[in-house]
């Protein structure tokens, strides 16, 4: 077993500032710059999208991680039942960290299709309040649904240079000392 040196130590801390600096400026740019900016009356979302990318480029612990804190912001800035999108990130981190880890490669391609799906998933839970409880039409919710992850799709490819830059960083020094 490798000792962790101060090096190590530093790269490590400073990775988990970066992580923490990307998730805070995603939430902001999410919570308070896209309301402004809406297309259609829609507002992208960004934080599964990090939370996503975490977990292709580092693995199901990192992506379980970063998809808790992902999933706090989301219920924070959502009027959605407490605690659901926390519990959708955290498992969609960890199914899909899981899933890069052992069966899918890891690059823009299945980050791409990844974001699809995490992302529909996303605007389902959104939606599943209003078919369930509210008894709204389906048709109207399915096209918004649509519309959603389509446009947040669109945010995925300038959000993916930043996820892809910390999985090469996370590479240099992993909690266990080894490389990834």
């Amino acid at each position: 077993m490798q000792q962790w040196t101060l090096k190590k130590r530093w790269i490590y801390a400073v990775s988990i500032v970066f992580h923490a600096m990307l998730l805070m400026s995603a939430y902001i740019f999410q919570a308070v710059v896209f309301p402004y900016l809406r297309l259609f009356g829609m507002v992208p979302l960004l934080l599964p999208i990090v939370s996503t990318g975490v977990a292709i480029y580092q693995g199901r612990v990192a992506g379980g991680i970063v998809g808790i804190f992902a999933g706090i912001l989301c219920d924070i800035s959502f009027n959605q039942p407490a605690g659901m999108f926390t519990v959708l990130l955290t498992f969609t981190g960890l199914f899909v960290g899981f899933l890069a880890d052992t069966v899918i490669a890891r690059g823009i391609a299945t980050y791409a299709i990844s974001c699809v799906v995490v992302l529909a998933l996303t605007a389902f839970a959104q939606m599943s309040p209003l078919l369930l409880f509210e008894n709204a039409p389906s048709g109207p919710l399915l096209t918004m649904a649509f519309q959603q992850t389509i446009y947040s799709l669109f945010y995925a490819f300038p959000i993916w240079f930043f996820v892809r830059a910390l999985g090469k960083r996370a590479q240099r020094v992993a909690p266990s000392g080894r490389p990834l």
